[in-house]
């Protein structure tokens, strides 16, 4: 797979996970403002995993981490990537 493919799908990992952890805490209605990706080492594995957390939950804004890891096939989980979202709430009457 190329590497640049491989980047797209990590960034689709974290963007996703860093808004479902958002969503807990302030409903579903979000719209991503910033977005970064930190690339740690090629995301090679049969499995992965994102652990998301929001670090400060706001009426406006949502600022939320994750760490993006793979499984080769052991149960040794390596990280592979960091990411960092700033989502914005939207109101009841602004589009998604």
């Amino acid at each position: 797979m190329p590497a640049t493919c491989m980047r797209a799908w990590s960034y689709a990992l974290i963007d996703t996970a860093c808004g479902f952890a958002a969503a807990t805490l302030v409903g579903p209605r979000l719209l991503t403002s910033h977005f970064s990706v930190n690339c740690l080492r090629p995301a090679v594995g049969q499995r992965f995993l994102t652990r998301a957390r929001v670090v400060k939950p706001g009426q406006q804004q949502v600022f939320t981490n994750c760490e993006l890891f793979a499984f080769d096939g052991g149960k040794k989980a390596r990280l592979v990537a960091t990411g960092e979202t700033l989502l914005v709430v939207l109101g009841l009457g602004e589009a998604a």
